[in-house]
């Protein structure tokens, strides 16, 4: 019997149907998280609306928008887990919408925040040099 050919993510669907953001208090140890953290979990909507709000030609690791999103949700952590699902969420609608013709202005600018080279990174639909692109792009724009 073959094998049932797998059906392209629809990606803004995935982002639309989240849950909403929720902040919770570990019963084990989760992730490198300690057991009695308040651990937020955000969405695909908080991850977008925080890279947004970096300035163009400004970068943020992901380990400090999660510390970030961790002190202005009153928690002591964000989820690492669900922060890496997001954020490639949020990065393949951008993909989706610069494939139908937005321009990179009006779309979530996911490269702030995605190292060219890191493992979310190989796991998007485009290549590394496509963030390492944009990335210079606004640099040169701020200089």
């Amino acid at each position: 019997m073959k094998p049932k050919p797998k059906r392209p993510t629809d990606w803004r669907k995935r982002f639309d149907a989240a849950k909403p953001p929720k902040t919770v208090v570990l019963h084990t140890d989760f992730a490198g998280i300690k057991t009695g953290t308040t651990m937020h979990i955000g969405s695909p909507g908080t991850i977008a609306n925080y890279i947004s709000r970096i300035p163009a030609g400004e970068v943020r690791s992901i380990e400090r928008m999660r510390n970030e999103l961790a002190r202005k949700n009153d928690a002591q952590a964000t989820c690492p887990v669900t922060t890496a699902i997001f954020l490639k969420v949020v990065a393949e609608v951008a993909l989706t919408d610069l494939a139908e013709g937005k321009a990179s202005t009006e779309i979530v600018p996911f490269w702030r925040v995605i190292e060219p080279d890191s493992k979310i990174a190989k796991k998007l639909s485009c290549d590394s040099q496509l963030i390492e692109h944009y990335r210079l792009l606004e640099q040169a724009d701020r200089s």
